[in-house]
């Protein structure tokens, strides 16, 4: 438990700048940071920020008593658990109210998933270190929802964290939580916005701005490369932000090579998270105009193998933690490799793949965390991955972006793209053991 006592917040930005300092010792943990909207997220953004995480919301709603909504009798979870106060029955909340009630938040929190997170679910808190920031705890009804909606999803350590906090809501919030981080908790307290010199709303806007922020692109090198693999010298191209935080391999496949200009925009959004990516032709002139060549599963393994061996003795990339980016039958040869080499691939990113091709008894042997991208209208191919998704035995999980088609051609597909295979990379390629996190959703 931490606390500071602090007469008053200047802003929002002012408070999470002062949370973040409490929390520092979670910096190089890649905590997920989980904000509660509104006014949560301007304080989690700078949090997240700051200790290098991830940030998402987590979707709570209070139930208001009747006549005084603001009034918290209870709350509503995005799963549609609830917590009801005992008193509830005193304000006039009858059953039939609760129900009606809740049934009107539980809409409102579709709603807002579906404006604040479009092309993706909520990001999986098993296995991280997770902080639920708010801009304040009043009565503590909201938060108490979001850390049990949270907790019965596994998280290694769960974190309560906020600028200031009631002192009568704190013993129940801290009985939910491993860790209670909070700077002031004055006597007088009566709401949040009384310890803020500006305490302006929050509109859903503002809160998509800051969820799909982007980090600033850092400068990125770029470097032509020779790849001597299984015979043949293959040409490459690694670029390279300052401080990379992790190198991706892409396999291309069905006579794709590297100038593809999909996966070039899949690699400069990489680049955006601080990630080293490299793109190299799996197969010689010759052999591309061949179409059993671009079907040849074990010799795109055996090619893109060769890479990882190259990358694992170039000064530049040698300690960087590695992923895959497969597309198309690029990705049966990505599995492969990946269950070739468990020590050496921590994260696999399959685009319109064909992971089918690999095999069952490969797809078996995987170990790295596996995310299948597929377009919503691409069915047979829909059908294909579901096959692969039922025999991997790793964390997996396959994704549809609403009606795109096989290439990802359709406005915004392919940046769906890009920020999934992102937000997978980001979660599984840190220094260290990417493994030790628990299984992704299946």
């Amino acid at each position: 438990m931490t606390l500071r006592q602090i007469d008053r917040f200047r802003d929002r930005v002012d408070a999470g700048k002062q949370l973040a300092e409490a929390l520092s010792s979670l910096h190089g943990q890649h905590p997920l940071v989980l904000a509660i909207p509104r006014g949560g997220v301007p304080v989690g953004r700078i949090v997240a920020d700051r200790l290098d995480g991830e940030l998402d919301v987590v979707l709570v709603r209070k139930i208001g008593a009747p006549g005084h909504a603001e009034f918290a009798i209870g709350a509503i979870d995005e799963s549609g658990a609830m917590q009801v106060s005992p008193d509830a029955a005193l304000v006039g909340a009858d059953d039939r109210y609760i129900r009606r009630e809740a049934a009107r938040q539980l809409a409102t929190i579709r709603v807002r998933r579906e404006l604040y997170s479009p092309r993706h679910a909520a990001i999986d808190p098993a296995g991280r270190v997770v902080v639920v920031v708010d801009d304040g705890l009043a009565t503590g009804a909201t938060m108490r929802a979001a850390l049990l909606a949270v907790r019965a999803q596994r998280p290694a350590r769960l974190v309560c964290a906020v600028p200031v906090a009631s002192p009568h809501s704190l013993p129940e919030i801290a009985d939910l939580a491993d860790d209670l981080v909070y700077l002031s908790a004055p006597e007088d307290f009566r709401a949040v916005g009384q310890f803020y010199l500006e305490f302006p709303d929050v509109e859903d806007a503002q809160v998509i701005r800051l969820l799909h922020r982007q980090p600033r692109p850092a400068a990125v090198g770029a470097e032509a490369v020779r790849i001597d693999a299984d015979g043949v010298v293959l040409d490459g191209d690694l670029e390279m932000p300052e401080q990379a935080a992790g190198l991706v391999v892409f396999a291309h496949g069905s006579g794709s090579s590297r100038m593809s200009a999909r996966n070039r925009r899949v690699a400069r959004a990489l680049h955006a998270r601080g990630l080293a990516t490299l793109l190299f032709d799996l197969l010689s002139e010759d052999e591309a105009s061949d179409v059993a060549a671009r079907f040849d599963i074990p010799r795109l393994a055996t090619r893109l193998d060769g890479a990882l061996q190259w990358a694992a003795g170039h000064a530049g990339t040698a300690s960087l933690p590695v992923g895959l980016f497969g597309a198309s039958t690029g990705a049966a040869a990505a599995l492969a490799v990946a269950a070739r080499r468990p020590a050496m691939v921590k994260a696999v990113v399959s685009r319109g793949g064909r992971p089918d091709l690999a095999g069952d008894g490969v797809l078996a042997r995987v170990q790295a965390p596996t995310l299948l991208v597929v377009g919503g209208a691409d069915i047979e191919v829909i059908a294909l991955n579901r096959v692969a998704l039922a025999a991997l035995t790793c964390p997996a999980k396959m994704v549809l972006v609403p009606h795109a088609t096989h290439l990802f051609e359709e406005p915004g597909a392919l940046e769906a793209v890009a920020e999934l295979a992102g937000d997978w990379f980001a979660r599984w390629l840190r220094r260290g053991d990417a493994q030790g996190e628990g299984a992704a959703s299946r």
